[in-house]
């Protein structure tokens, strides 16, 4: 390869002096003559519509275009209130238009101004790219656009696709932060900045192996120059504590300098109450209930801050910086629980209660940096980027747990304890990237690359007793845990479309190398290994426009790393959470047929087992009367099921999003704590989501939709999930030419989204009743300001542009 990069880079710059360059000019008038000043030009490459340039006019009207290579353009230039002109030009020298006019005419006025259109779907090899720009849901937030996208399903505060959390990236860049911290990040970032969202079950070669399936979000190119910017909030309130979302975005651009920031702060207030029940048994009997009234308010108020910055030094050589920060300060991170136990004996009688309560205080600073650099070649398509990463994550909290033990009907305790508890992980994350592509004449493209990443992370954990009011380290229970991770990869991927066919190969390799190790035991843990990922994909596209793809891919979850810490991290006198140092990574393979019919209904057949995962297994010791939370590696899962789709329009008004997944999923696992003996879970579940989007008024600016999902019971592990049902109604009203936005809406109309977890199996009998604020009063706004009109009407010039292409 480095080879064929330095002979590639001999001719490039041996030919610098022999290539010309052209230019496109001229004066764009009215009728009367006159300049118009700060019309849209846009100039496509014809064979490949996603290349574009875009530029405004003077105020007297004049445009160019510099430093063009030969080939065929496609030229549009429009104006609000004016007819469009569009021309295909074959560049093979200098061409002045001199003067072009644009006719006024009324009718021109409505196909100019952007209104709300349906998302639209399509399909490639390798992914679905949900399309939302200047959609109907453009004026939500990302986490709302997710909820509506195929294949994504949002619920219980996470995100999944196929049963499986996915790894999100933005414009190819994958976010390090948190499951939480991510799902916060897309609830507060407004949609009227994302271009579309593209669903990549089983992610390609180029794609790190961690984890499942993969959600790149793909921002809108600001390609006119100039500013536009927006503010954006809401209000959520549930029955008992109100939510807030509060940001704004700017995008600048000038001729070789573009960027981007957005700022947002979500101060708010959750609310849970768990009803729990535990039997604890002996010889097949019950001895010992505990019936647990447990209610957490938690407190946060995060703001994230991310920005690009990309500059051009000219057509071949690019450099960008992004920024994608998440600040959680210690004044306003809080959570406090109320927990009150009632103890019963063998015959239900009761025997004692204790009340708890927990105290928590958090910070948490998540700072994360990236550095791109792009080389494009000679030949279309051919490039070569290097990106470098460096995250740092550091987070901290103090917790105070006060327990009181009471006999019945007594006032004052019978006893009293009081533990403190001090956490903190400071890790260190750092990656370099090279990636090289190469397109060749006959439509096929190759790719390579390699990626090396270091991981460090320091997890400290102080735990403080009392005894008789004199505080004392619990040196049993303190603990330094120091954990290394070094990982090298390569991948090399190849595909290629023919006229009905399109096919997409590729292998990863990855070598893996780990190091735990804890100080006050002095016991460290290593762990080397090498995998290798292939991926397949081949899709065929038939006569009647039918269309039907398979897929393989393997995936590696490595454990995270609260889950490798040996800490017990207790939450009250009775319950603790730990990990394990030894877990394994978790191997899947993944295997997918489906059909699409008339490029609108989509069936999928899928199968997938998974190696080794790990589960946050409960664990009841009935013998201590202590509830464990253990991190494990479960022998494996096995899932397969039949997934349909659709996105097709009912009336010019109505639009039907459907979704509906039936699935069987079996769960074998380990009954660690009581005899390691494999225990076996299984059942057929289903999931529906039926989305309906209307338009309202003459041009469209009142929008609703009626969205209903509905999940049957389903088992994680050894766990029983209860069935699940929600409906949610959301109004749009656009005012000001598209300038400002109001949504009001409900979601969980019948607060039928809460659920029960039971565990029912050897002597463990665990069943929790959860609580949560699922049903919010949702109030929106975003208003939009600067030259953002012209920047919209380039847009949808180029998507019209595009569809009707590819009606063609």
């Amino acid at each position: 390869m480095f080879n064929r990069i330095t002979f590639l880079l001999i001719v490039l710059f041996s030919s610098l002096g022999f290539s010309q360059n052209y230019s496109i000019e001229g004066v764009v008038k009215d009728e009367k003559d006159l300049g118009i000043a700060y019309a849209n030009i846009v100039l496509e490459d014809a064979q490949n519509p996603t290349l574009l340039l875009g530029t405004t006019t003077n105020e007297k009207g004049f445009f160019k275009f510099d430093d063009l290579k030969p080939k065929v353009y496609k030229l549009t230039i429009s104006f609000l209130g004016f007819n469009s002109f569009s021309t295909k030009i074959k560049l093979t020298g200098n061409v002045d238009f001199k003067t072009i006019i644009l006719k006024k005419t009324e009718e021109a006025l409505d196909e100019v101004v952007v209104t709300a259109k349906r998302p639209t779907v399509k399909r490639l090899v390798d992914r679905i790219v949900f399309d939302v720009e200047n959609s109907t849901l453009s004026n939500s937030n990302v986490l709302d656009v997710l909820r509506h996208t195929p294949g994504v399903i949002v619920r219980d505060g996470s995100i999944s696709v196929k049963n499986t959390p996915p790894v999100v990236y933005i414009n190819d860049r994958r976010v390090h932060l948190s499951t939480d911290e991510v799902q916060q990040l897309l609830e507060a970032t407004p949609a009227n900045n994302i271009k579309s969202i593209e669903v990549i079950t089983n992610p390609p070669a180029k794609y790190d192996a961690e984890g499942g399936a993969i959600l790149n979000i793909e921002t809108s190119k600001n390609i006119v120059v100039g500013y536009h910017g927006s503010i954006f909030g809401n209000y959520n309130q549930g029955f008992q504590f109100p939510k807030f979302s509060l940001g704004t975005s700017h995008f600048f651009k000038s001729k070789k300098l573009s960027a981007y920031i957005n700022y947002n702060v979500s101060p708010r207030k959750d609310f849970r109450n768990n009803l729990e029940v535990i039997n604890f048994i002996e010889n097949n009997n019950i001895e010992s209930s505990w019936n647990t009234d447990f209610k957490r308010e938690r407190e946060s108020d995060n703001q994230n801050i991310t920005g690009t910055l990309n500059y051009d030094f000219n057509d071949r050589n690019s450099i960008n910086f992004t920024v994608n920060t998440l600040i959680a300060p210690r004044e306003n991170s809080r959570t406090r629980v109320n927990s009150l136990t009632e103890i019963f004996g063998a015959t239900q009688a009761l025997d004692s209660t204790f009340r708890t309560f927990n105290n928590l205080v958090s910070e948490k600073f998540n700072l994360a940096f990236s550095l791109g650099y792009i080389h494009k070649f000679e030949r279309d398509g051919e490039q070569l980027s290097i990106d470098l990463h460096h995250t740092d994550y550091d987070f901290s909290e103090f917790q105070n747990v006060d327990t009181g033990y009471f006999l019945p009907g007594a006032s004052s305790s019978f006893r009293d304890n009081r533990f403190q508890t001090f956490s903190s992980q400071e890790i260190k994350l750092m990656t370099g990237q090279i990636d090289y592509k190469l397109p060749s004449e006959d439509g096929s493209t190759f790719e390579a690359g390699i990626k090396a990443v270091s991981i460090n992370s320091d997890n400290i954990l102080d735990q403080f007793n009392f005894e008789n009011g004199i505080r004392e380290q619990d040196l049993g229970n303190s603990d330094v845990f120091i954990y290394d991770e070094k990982n090298f990869a390569g991948y090399v991927s190849y595909e290629k479309d023919w006229e009905h066919w399109s096919l997409k190969a590729g292998l990863r390799v990855e070598v893996t190398e780990t190091d735990g190790e804890s100080l006050s035991t002095n016991a460290t843990n290593t762990n080397d290994y090498t995998n290798l990922f292939p991926s397949f994909y081949l899709l065929n596209r038939l006569d009647n426009e039918d269309e039907i793809y398979f897929s393989y891919n393997r995936r590696i979850y490595r454990p995270r790393y609260r889950e490798l810490n040996p800490f017990r991290y207790f939450l009250n006198d009775n319950t603790f959470i730990t990990g394990d140092p030894r877990l394994l990574p978790e191997i899947d393979d993944s295997f997918i047929l489906g059909y699409t019919i008339n490029d609108i209904f989509t069936f999928e057949f899928y199968y997938r087992y998974e190696r080794n995962p790990t589960l946050e297994l409960p664990i009841q010791d009935n013998d201590n009367r202590l509830l464990k939370y253990v991190f494990t590696n479960i022998d494996h899962n096995e899932s397969y099921g039949l997934d349909f789709t659709t996105y097709t329009g009912i009336t010019k008004d109505w639009n039907l999003y459907v979704l509906s997944s039936l699935f069987f999923y079996e769960n074998n696992f380990f009954a660690v704590g009581t005899n390691n003996e494999l225990q076996s879970n299984e059942r057929w579940s289903i999931y529906a989501n039926v989305v309906n989007y209307f338009s309202f008024l003459k041009d469209n600016s009142l929008t609703a939709d009626i969205g209903v999902d509905y999940i049957s019971s389903i088992f994680i592990g050894p766990s029983d999930i209860s069935e699940r049902l929600g409906v949610d109604i959301n109004l749009n009203k656009t005012f000001w030419n598209n300038r400002a936005s109001l949504n009001i809406g409900i979601r969980d109309l019948f607060n039928t989204r809460n659920f029960t977890n039971t565990t029912r199996y050897l002597n463990q009998d665990w069943f929790v009743n959860s609580n949560l604020e699922n049903r919010l009063f949702v109030l929106g706004f975003n208003y939009k300001f600067g030259n953002y009109r012209l920047n919209t009407k380039s847009k949808s010039i180029d998507l019209n542009e595009r569809d009707r292409l590819e009606k063609e």
